[in-house]
């Protein structure tokens, strides 16, 4: 069956609204087949000049976020014994480039929860995969000086 497209806004790097909209998903349409995480934050910097406040905002978008996302989906697909779950992460998720610190160790935890989950799904015959592009182009603005929350990459 085909169902019409349904818009639903969600912050990645809000985890507590990320339960209420995976409800309203399943609500919506009963299950979800193919889950495809794919949202992303980034910041360049030294790691001095980066504050924690920053790093956690980073971890929270591009780790605890897609974490929290599949673990709502996932019991829906292990009690329907199918499903698939794509974690779109990027290169640096593999290797540390200087200046991304924090964007570097959210992507490597990724890949580290990602791998396990893999392991763990195949009894349920669940699909989970881990995409690991290169560099790509972002949208990015020019924060102003002092601004660093606009230096976020998204």
């Amino acid at each position: 069956q085909t169902y019409a497209p349904k818009l639903i806004l969600l912050d990645i790097s809000d985890i507590n609204c990320i339960q209420d909209v995976a409800k309203e998903i399943l609500s919506c349409y009963g299950c979800v087949d193919i889950l495809i995480n794919n949202a992303s934050m980034k910041v360049k910097g030294a790691v001095q000049s980066i504050s924690l406040e920053l790093d956690k905002k980073i971890m929270d978008a591009n780790y605890f976020g897609p974490i929290t996302l599949t673990k709502a989906i996932l019991p829906n697909m292990i009690s329907r014994k199918t499903g698939q779950i794509v974690l779109i992460n990027s290169i640096q998720g593999k290797i540390g480039i200087p200046f991304r610190a924090a964007y570097a160790a959210s992507k490597h935890a990724a890949v580290g929860f990602f791998d396990c989950l893999r392991a763990e799904m195949e009894e349920f015959n669940i699909s989970v995969s881990t995409v690991n592009p290169t560099f790509i182009c972002s949208y990015y603005h020019q924060p102003a000086p002092g601004n660093w929350e606009a230096s976020i990459w998204k």
